[in-house]
């Protein structure tokens, strides 16, 4: 009795996408802006600080999807310079939840190599949530993993602000300023800028994120809000920033 040939298994919605990636062709750096996590949870009837829980599920998997497809650096916008303008219970419910997550998800990460950098002017964070960072930070200062930026009390417009304040305390002469320059002064100093950026839940703007280093990086929006963005949907931006052409303002 003849055996019918195994047939191969199908692979998974992910696995396809993986496996039409041009490993060649990765953004080494890419941003996303996590919004939609108040709509989502307003959908459901629930208070919007349900959605940032919530959303703390989605940055587990993208982070854990970048670690292994071998992304640089990642940096997530949590928490923006203009987020102090929402109401105080959901501001106090967020800075709770960041410190709750950087400590619960620390060990894991410095196990599996990534670099966790804070971004931002943190010295107007609570003292508990900077203390934490801190440590979080100096736990992990020698990974050679990802680099994992998280953008808290973060502004585009502030860190430029505050390159350029650096500049005039150490009495560098305007002749000799440029890019590099202030580039060596921005809070991400030393690391590449970001290739793509992300935002979910359908805005497109950029929210005075990265506006210094997001000069030529694509921008990918989605409509899914932040607590459903997967790593399908992560995959999918990758896949359409490798489709573009990217000129830096020359001629291909």
């Amino acid at each position: 009795m003849s055996l019918a040939p195994s047939s191969t298994p199908a692979l998974s919605p992910e696995d396809e996408l993986i496996a039409r990636l041009d490993p060649e062709r990765l953004p080494r750096h890419i941003g996303i802006i996590m919004d939609g996590n108040g709509r989502w949870a307003r959908k459901r009837g629930r208070p919007r600080i349900f959605g940032h829980y919530e959303g703390h599920k989605t940055v587990r998997q993208i982070v854990e999807l970048c670690r292994d497809l071998g992304i640089e650096v990642l940096t997530l916008y949590t928490f923006s310079s203009e987020n102090w303008r929402r109401p105080q219970d959901e501001v106090f419910g967020l800075m709770q939840l960041i410190e709750r997550v950087a400590r619960m998800e620390t060990p894991e990460l410095h196990r599996n190599k990534v670099r966790i950098r804070a971004i931002g002017r943190l010295e107007e964070l609570p003292p508990s949530l900077r203390t934490e960072l801190d440590k979080d930070m100096e736990l992990t200062r020698q990974n050679t993993g990802l680099q994992l930026n998280l953008a808290i009390n973060y502004g585009g417009r502030a860190e430029i602000i505050d390159a350029v304040r650096a500049l005039v305390r150490e009495g560098v002469s305007p002749e000799t300023i440029d890019e590099a320059a202030l580039n060596a002064r921005l809070t991400t100093a030393g690391q590449p800028d970001p290739d793509l950026i992300i935002r979910t839940g359908g805005d497109a703007r950029l929210s005075n994120f990265l506006l210094w280093q997001a000069a030529y990086a694509e921008i990918v929006v989605t409509d899914a809000l932040w607590p459903e963005f997967s790593k399908v949907e992560l995959l999918t931006s990758i896949l359409d920033f490798q489709s573009r052409t990217r000129k830096f303002g020359g001629v291909v």
